[in-house]
């Protein structure tokens, strides 16, 4: 297969349609740092208002990164090479909650829910024939997994060891952000101190064997899915960052060494304006705390590297058609507020998961904002505009009361652990809710221009039935298979390594090599851990 990365873009249209020559960079007036009391700058340099790069997209275009899994192994690796194929950049890959819970298929937790959200992963044997065909040097991947993240990375290791392929030469993120799981989401497993452990031995080994890998995605969008704004999409995500780079300054990792490879992963809404406010004011709130908090003098660790994915609370599975016009919204929104890599929801989503059809036109909508609008022909093309900048100010602003709140809790630990967090989300949530159900809110197709007795639409993807079944044979066959000598000795190693303070990867990537369960690691693992109890927040 054939190289897959963000390339180079075409060459921006010097002119418009009508003759009209676009400039690479225009440059706001001055008196708007002094009007709205920030600094807008430019591209490429901090406080990075306008963008990350000098050149943004006329360098080099966002990644093309469609988020997919589901079923078999096998079955997600025909939908990647599908999306490959067809203009795809970047893998993304979503797992079922079994594998994000880190139980096996074939336990009793699990039932209902193999391949479901996502593909089924239990060894390493899945992981080979997910990534089938598909060089793993050439080929950026993102996992979003938070709970089994160092399991998973250690599987890709495992895999780039087998295949000879060096490790520096390795691209890709797993998100590993076990914080907004207790705040937002729910697929955690063990305690918060343990979890928090199993994070920095990510961001410790990365910086060691995988230097172009983003060990961390530090992740806003589940909070905005569960139901918060965007100014506190901007605080809870941020301050979440504050917090593991604490944890790693504790475990004696510099700032200014781990930043370099966090990234952030953000919502796509449908208030245009609004959502490129916030893509703009997140990047200067970043650098600044990193300068004021952190005292940075590394401007790559102070610059704020997002993924965006469209926002699949906002789809209908009433008229879901209109689902393309919200989609390509949002990813509008994400792309005139300088994402570095974009996932498009399909039109169906909300009805299952995508089929092949929908999930092309998805990545179709991506290429048309790239290669037909005209919007990647200057660099920051809203910079200036006074509604975006005021906009900018304004979240920020907002934002960094959240977060001298959270500061003034003892930071955002502390505030999940109190509850904070949960109550914040649940009651924005709530508001919208009440605006919509109220008629003061329109959702086209739900409180406005409905169409009675609308059918369902034929063509619905469906996980087969039998996925459960089919993959817990496949779990007893990778079993039977292994060394059981090894594969005991390995477990063993890993719970009295977990008593200790060592970085457990190296542990974990010998436990994936002698076949060792998914599950069957998390359970050694919580021999030692224990298990997370939700307290009650109301």
């Amino acid at each position: 297969m054939t190289r897959k990365r963000a390339v180079a873009p075409p060459p921006a249209p010097a002119a418009t349609t009508s003759d009209i020559e676009i400039r690479p960079l225009y440059e706001p007036d001055p008196a708007l740092s002094a009007r709205f009391g920030a600094d807008v700058g430019k591209p490429g340099e901090p406080p990075f208002t306008r963008g990350i790069h000098a050149t943004m997209y006329r360098g080099r275009l966002w990644t093309m990164r469609q988020y997919a899994g589901f079923g078999s192994a096998e079955e997600t690796n025909a939908r990647f090479r599908y999306l490959l194929e067809r203009g795809q950049t970047g893998l993304s890959v979503a797992f079922d909650l079994p594998t994000q819970l880190g139980y096996d298929p074939d336990h009793e937790l699990s039932e209902g829910e193999v391949g479901k959200v996502g593909v089924s992963i239990a060894s390493l044997d899945d992981l080979e024939a997910l990534f089938a065909g598909i060089p793993l040097d050439s080929v950026s991947v993102s996992m979003t997994i938070n709970s089994t993240a160092a399991i998973l990375l250690a599987m890709v290791v495992a895999l780039a060891k087998e295949r000879g392929t060096p490790l520096p030469s390795l691209a890709g993120t797993v998100q590993n952000d076990i914080l907004k799981e207790y705040a937002a989401r729910g697929t955690y497993r063990f305690p918060v101190g343990p979890s928090l452990r199993l994070v920095t031995d990510v961001f410790e080994y990365g910086m060691r064997h995988l230097p172009r890998w983003n060990t961390i995605s530090v992740s806003g969008y589940h909070m905005r899915e569960a139901g918060c704004t965007a100014a506190q999409e901007i605080a809870f995500t941020l301050a979440n960052g504050v917090a593991y780079l604490e944890a790693a300054r504790a475990r004696g990792l510099e700032p200014d060494d781990v930043a370099p490879r966090l990234s952030f992963f953000f919502n796509a809404h449908s208030d245009l304006f609004e959502e490129v406010a916030k893509f703009r004011a997140a990047r200067r709130l970043w650098a600044r705390i990193l300068r004021e908090r952190f005292s940075s003098r590394n401007p790559d660790a102070q610059k704020l590297r997002f993924h965006a994915q469209t926002a699949g609370s906002t789809l209908t599975s009433q008229q879901p058609d209109v689902n393309v016009v919200r989609v390509a919204l949002q990813a509008l929104a994400a792309v005139l507020g300088g994402t570095q890599s974009l996932h498009t929801n399909a039109r169906d989503e909300a009805l299952s998961l995508p089929t092949e059809a929908a999930a092309l036109l998805a990545l179709r909508t991506q290429q048309v904002i790239a290669l037909e609008s005209g919007v990647t022909a200057t660099v920051d093309p809203l910079g200036g505009s006074p509604f975006v900048e005021s906009l900018t100010g304004e979240l920020e602003a907002r934002a960094r009361e959240i977060m001298e709140r959270i500061d003034r809790m003892g930071g955002a630990v502390k505030a999940i652990e109190a509850g904070f967090v949960q109550k914040e989300i649940h009651r924005s949530a709530y508001r919208w809710q009440k605006e919509v159900e109220e008629g003061r809110r329109t959702v086209v197709g739900v409180n406005a221009f409905r169409i009675e007795g609308e059918p369902e639409p034929a063509d619905v993807f469906r996980v087969d039935a039998s996925a459960r079944e089919t993959r817990s044979k496949a779990v007893a066959d990778v079993k039977r298979a292994r060394d059981p000598a090894i594969a005991r000795s390995a477990a063993d190693d890993l719970a009295e390594a977990a008593r200790g303070d060592e970085n457990l990867l190296p542990r974990l990537v010998r436990c994936v090599e002698a076949r060792l369960t998914v599950g069957e690691i998390c359970a050694a693992l919580e021999t030692v851990f224990g298990r997370h109890r939700e307290a009650s927040i109301l």
